[in-house]
């Protein structure tokens, strides 16, 4: 097949591209060009803003398959949508699985759940871009297919809550000094992580098949784990035995930050565990295989090869021991009044 992605140099998609080369299909990268190509990927360069520019370097091709991997609302499906109306046999938007309903009517999330994030905008502008191609493919049929990932990682990504950006070792070096390491909540709300050769895997698998227009597919580890068990499997993998870690509330911590709602209470402070029938209906054969202990394991791997990619983020840090330390005072002062009464 010949397949286009748009974007394609993330953490999510790089998986995706060598799975899709290595299944032997040719395989096309649309954008700015700005990073090294990968070998055996053509490339196709224009800024998606260029709307001239786009058409010209996307005249003459026609796709089996397109995987928008970077839009964040309608208007970018609109766009697409005059760009490949007549020359997409398949469209693929890659979605989030945060547009589900929070806080969740139910424990079990299906790809049914109703959408609602009160919390975070990025949530909000997924949910608009999903309804959008919903409504071309009722009105056109035009072949679109929604996929929602969870927290997805990689070998060079450390999916820990509040780490800064994946890449950083922040957390990890936290760790290895003693520091405390800030788990919201209690550390007991479910979570899913998934690494990016499983999710690769589920979505090569949608591809060219005519039977998945119209559907959206959460594709994800089946793999549970609390926050606690997440943060120690992470430390284990380090070689840090008991790592220090300091439960604060989620709303504590928005008060302090406010620019992580969106993370939390949009995400990751609430519980969230999936129900894969439908991917494996359409996927025979898809299952997760890569634990978050064995992937964990690769991931500090990959970061102890090179002391250059151990990345400390000095606002994280300094966030973290300030939240720590204001969260300790009040605390403190809390016990003293009740203690006085």
């Amino acid at each position: 097949m010949k397949i286009l992605f748009i974007g394609g140099s993330g953490v999510i998609s790089r998986a995706a591209t060598q799975q899709t080369l290595a299944a032997g299909h040719e395989l096309w990268l649309l954008n700015r060009g700005q990073r090294r190509p990968v070998e055996g990927v053509r490339s196709l360069v224009a800024d998606l803003t260029d709307h001239d520019g786009v058409r010209a370097a996307l005249r003459g091709h026609t796709w089996d398959v397109v995987v928008q991997w970077i839009a964040f609302g309608p208007a970018d499906i609109r766009r697409d949508l005059e760009l490949f109306r007549d020359s997409a046999r398949q469209y693929v938007f890659i979605s989030s699985a945060s547009v589900y309903q929070k806080p969740l009517a139910h424990y079990l999330i299906t790809e049914s759940t109703p959408r609602a994030n009160p919390h975070w905008e990025y949530s909000r502008l997924k949910i608009a871009a999903e309804q959008e191609l919903e409504a071309a493919h009722q009105a056109t049929g035009f072949p679109g297919v929604i996929v929602r990932p969870s927290l997805t990682y990689g070998d060079d990504q450390i999916p820990l809550v509040l780490n800064a950006w994946g890449q950083s070792w922040t957390a990890i070096d936290r760790m290895r000094r003693g520091a405390p390491v800030i788990i919201p909540g209690d550390g007991t709300s479910l979570w899913t992580i998934t690494h990016n050769t499983d999710f690769a895997q589920g979505l090569i698998g949608l591809f060219g098949n005519p039977a998945t227009y119209g559907h959206a597919f959460h594709i994800t580890s089946d793999e549970v784990l609390t926050w606690n068990q997440i943060f120690r499997q992470a430390a284990q993998a380090a070689g840090i035995a008991a790592p220090q870690s300091v439960h604060i509330p989620s709303d504590f911590i928005i008060s302090c930050v406010p620019a992580v709602e969106g993370t939390l209470l949009g995400d990751k402070a609430v519980s969230a565990v999936f129900d894969n029938t439908k991917i494996k209906r359409f996927v025979p054969g898809f299952t997760a295989r890569t634990t978050f202990a064995q992937g964990i394991r690769r991931t500090i791997a990959w970061f102890e090869a090179d002391p250059a990619r151990q990345q400390i983020d000095a606002a994280t840090n300094a966030r973290w021991d300030k939240l720590t330390a204001v969260y300790a005072a009040a605390c403190a002062q809390a016990k003293a009044q009740f203690a006085a009464r």
